[in-house]
């Protein structure tokens, strides 16, 4: 059974090249593929089209920046794959040594292209065997900061140094399961939440915990209760010194 699993392997595998802008597929033409300098990176990068024998554009691969490299390993860029005839996508990644080349190994040797049309259940399989779900990173660039100027939390639960710099919500009664927890998001002006923060013993607590989407981190925060310096409130939250507290931390640490 071994032997004719290697043996029907081998005659189903195709040899599959790539010379002179068109794919090969045991000898025979199959796609073309079209390249395209993106100027948003001064031509660093770029972006792929595959195309049929007619010049008909079957797909654009487009490279994704929003996803964290993969721990020890830099050498390849993940590309967002739009399969424009069937509307299906999907994350791959191609080596940053020959993208070119490793965009149209990918798509020769993954066989979805049929009678010069893209075939829906070949895609499927090849997002199942080579696709990718990789984390998302969130970056962020803060507003204009005076750091001479203290923070100051003022009406609407906003929170300021010199410009309106965030905004923080309490969320408790969304999060009933954990008991007497406070929990509360911290959001840039724009509305795009920086952080989530749970603590217990409300004005004087002093362990947060505390997760951050720029790194996607959770860590435990001691902040110690005394009295903060350097920060003013005018609009009273029920846990005014807890978050005083950790607006200042998110502040000294880029989060806010």
């Amino acid at each position: 059974m071994a032997c004719l699993l290697l043996i029907t392997t081998s005659v189903l595998a195709q040899k599959v090249e790539y010379k002179n802008e068109m794919i090969t597929a045991d000898g025979k033409n199959i796609a073309k593929v079209n390249k395209i300098k993106d100027k948003e990176t001064f031509g660093l990068t770029s972006t792929y089209e595959l195309l049929n024998l007619k010049g008909e554009k079957l797909a654009i691969a487009t490279i994704s920046t929003e996803f964290a490299e993969q721990r020890n390993d830099n050498s390849n860029y993940y590309y967002r794959f739009s399969f424009l005839p069937t509307k299906q996508t999907g994350i791959f990644t191609l080596s940053k040594l020959g993208v070119e080349k490793a965009f149209a190994r990918l798509m020769g040797e993954g066989g979805i292209i049929i009678n010069d049309q893209l075939d829906a259940a070949k895609i499927d399989e090849l997002i199942a065997r080579k696709g990718r779900n990789p984390r998302v990173t969130t970056e962020y660039r803060l507003v204009k900061r005076y750091m001479s100027i203290p923070v100051t939390m003022r009406d609407s639960n906003r929170v300021f140094q010199g410009e309106h710099i965030g905004n923080f919500k309490d969320i408790s009664r969304e999060n009933l399961t954990r008991g007497n927890a406070d929990t509360y998001e911290i959001s840039l002006p724009s509305g795009l939440i920086v952080a989530k923060v749970i603590f217990t013993g409300g004005e004087n607590a002093q362990n947060f915990m505390v997760s951050t989407f720029k790194d996607n981190s959770t860590r435990n925060v001691s902040i110690p209760f005394k009295e903060t310096k350097g920060i003013i409130i005018s609009s009273r939250d029920r846990n005014e010194s807890a978050i005083k507290r950790i607006s200042i931390w998110l502040v000294s640490n880029g989060y806010l």
